[in-house]
């Protein structure tokens, strides 16, 4: 009988030793639960898009046409058409850009050989305005206008590919603006 209870006794330290501070580890770092596709507004820009969780990229992309480099104060600058349907009007929407080039990027893949321009942008997802580094391309031809990466996606939270659309974008201009700089020291993935 001292054995049994001994046994039980045991056996309830043992897991309450394990199991109590997994569960405080796991509070502590709690993350989102994002679907493989959301929705998000290009920032200050306002306008909704879709975008797809591409766990396969690094970096996220985005739809852009009529790239053309220049000078600025002695820096590489980029200018570029944004021409996407805004999701909350159904309407096609145009506007330019003129962004900071923060580098040139060379993608392999199934298609061959790519290289693009990289840049910085804010994208609104869920109450948080995120400015996150994007690579220009256009993305006529499919479905989604923004791809977002590995460097972008550890920060929104777990992607649940059976989920779609679980949150809103309800950015303002008192929403919390989380920039490269606060990014990258929180990162795992690497900036």
């Amino acid at each position: 009988m001292n054995m049994r209870l001994s046994y039980s006794w045991a056996v309830s330290a043992l897991l309450t030793l394990t199991l109590v501070p997994a569960a405080f580890a796991c509070a502590s770092t709690q993350k989102n639960v994002i679907g493989w596709v959301e929705k998000g507004k290009i920032m200050p820009w306002g306008v909704v898009t879709k975008l797809k969780m591409d766990t396969g990229a690094l970096t996220s992309s985005m739809q852009a046409e009529n790239i053309k480099d220049f000078k600025k104060d002695g820096e590489k600058w980029v200018r570029f058409n944004i021409e996407i349907t805004d999701e909350s009007t159904g309407k096609k929407v145009e506007k330019v850009f003129e962004r900071k080039v923060l580098r040139r990027v060379k993608l392999s893949g199934a298609g061959g050989v790519d290289r693009r321009v990289s840049v910085l942008m804010k994208l609104c997802v869920g109450d948080t305005i995120y400015e996150e580094q994007f690579t220009l391309a256009d993305r006529d031809r499919f479905n989604y206008p923004v791809l977002i990466g590995r460097r972008t996606i550890e920060h929104l939270g777990f992607v649940d590919v059976s989920k779609t659309f679980t949150i809103e974008p309800t950015c303002n201009a008192d929403s919390e603006l989380l920039d490269r700089e606060e990014l990258k020291e929180a990162s795992k993935v690497g900036l």
